[in-house]
């Protein structure tokens, strides 16, 4: 069973007064109000890709569950770290109550973590664990049930999700040199093999369904969109916008997901370990956060490019502090190029004796107060736990 981590010691809570006590200039304001249509611009552009991709995933699952072998499921394990690439980088539209993680909003239906697997299905040991294995319990899955099944015992008891899908494709990772083996044959001669095959569809079917909602939130012309770009309080909708990507660089990224899983040494601490994806994982997360400041997504079907970004926003009020969020963005993917270079991650917790892990975490650390730095130049104040 996986442990439900609690926030970390250093992640702290940072709130910047504005130095500013006047109101910004109409040219300011202008500004800023592109630099929020350049970022919805891409987070549609990223939520579409990952809708796309996982679409593409769930073709291939379909393909699997119809035909399964061990190609099929290659294929459909395949297709599921495809898809994590584009969803990988969405994380940074994340940690300010907006479409994705609001009160209403869906993403603990998505990307929740870390999973009890036992909750779902046969774990070493227990061979009749979980949902799938409780016909008298759980007599039908569908999607609803699953959503009322989605943390019903605790927040580690999830049912749903990107984590979920990848446990049912690739099982418990009890492989040192690898990730899961899970056999087709659970998907044809296995006991409950039919209700194994309901619960993947489902569980699919539903992240498609989560991802759609949040793609179509950030539509142009959306409520939500049209409320984040023309009538909310433009410092504030930036607050959320630098709060995000600093929450994500030091609370999360650096903390929940790589220094708990190296300070425990457990490979039941990294984020899809199922797959051993956990480094791209990685990569991804910190991807996104690149492409909101630089106001540039590379996306499937060519390249995103704000007309103006959060760099050019705080370039516009010094070029000194653009510059240090610049290098530091550069010294930081040397570091996290270095992690996924010396995958896989679970391997690497075990041994960090180049401290390859640990200089990516302080990268990301210092990138986020120098993100603060940023937001505070422009006279903005960012609240909240990061």
């Amino acid at each position: 069973m996986k442990k439900l981590i609690l926030g970390f010691a250093f992640a702290s809570t940072l709130i910047f007064s504005s130095c500013q006590d006047k109101d910004p200039s109409p040219d300011t304001n202008a500004l800023e109000k592109e630099a929020l249509e350049g970022y919805s611009e891409l987070v549609y552009a990223n939520y579409s890709d990952s809708y796309t991709a996982a679409k593409t995933m769930s073709d291939k699952i379909d393909a699997f569950l119809a035909a399964p072998s061990a190609t099929t499921l290659k294929a459909a394990q395949e297709s599921w770290k495809l898809a994590r690439v584009p969803y990988g980088q969405t994380e940074a539209f994340r940690f300010y109550g907006g479409p994705i993680d609001g009160d209403n909003g869906p993403e603990s239906y998505i990307n929740g973590w870390p999973l009890d697997e036992s909750y779902i299905d046969y774990v070493e040991g227990n061979a009749t664990a979980g949902i799938i294995n409780d016909a008298t319990t759980y007599p039908t899955i569908s999607k609803d049930v699953l959503v009322d099944l989605n943390e019903k015992n605790s927040e580690t008891s999830l049912s749903t999700g990107w984590h979920a899908i990848e446990f049912l494709l690739w099982g418990q990772d009890l492989n040192p040199n690898g990730p899961g083996q899970r056999a087709f044959t659970d998907y044809t001669t296995a006991p409950n093999a039919a209700r194994r095959t309901q619960y993947l569809k489902a569980v699919t079917e539903l992240l498609l369904d989560n991802l759609a909602e949040v793609r179509d939130a950030w539509k142009p012309g959306a409520t939500y969109r049209q409320e984040f770009t023309e009538t909310a309080d433009t410092q504030e909708m930036l607050s959320n916008v630098f709060r995000g990507l600093a929450a994500l660089s030091k609370g999360e990224l650096a903390g929940e997901r790589m220094a708990v899983a190296l300070a425990n040494q457990d490979q039941e601490d990294e984020h899809s370990c199922f797959s051993d994806n956990t480094h791209m994982d990685i990569a991804m997360n910190f991807q996104g956060i690149k492409n909101v400041y630089t106001g540039r997504y590379s996306a499937l079907d060519g390249t995103v490019q704000a007309g103006t970004s959060l760099s050019d926003l705080v370039k516009s009020v010094s070029s000194e502090k653009d510059k240090a969020i610049q290098d530091q963005l550069a010294a930081t993917t040397t570091a996290v190029d270095a992690v996924v270079a010396a995958a896989p991650f679970d391997k690497l917790i075990l041994n960090d004796s180049n401290q390859k892990i640990t200089k990516a975490i302080d990268a990301l650390r210092q990138l986020s107060d120098k993100i603060i730095d940023g937001a505070f130049a422009l006279g903005i104040q960012v609240n909240g736990e990061v």
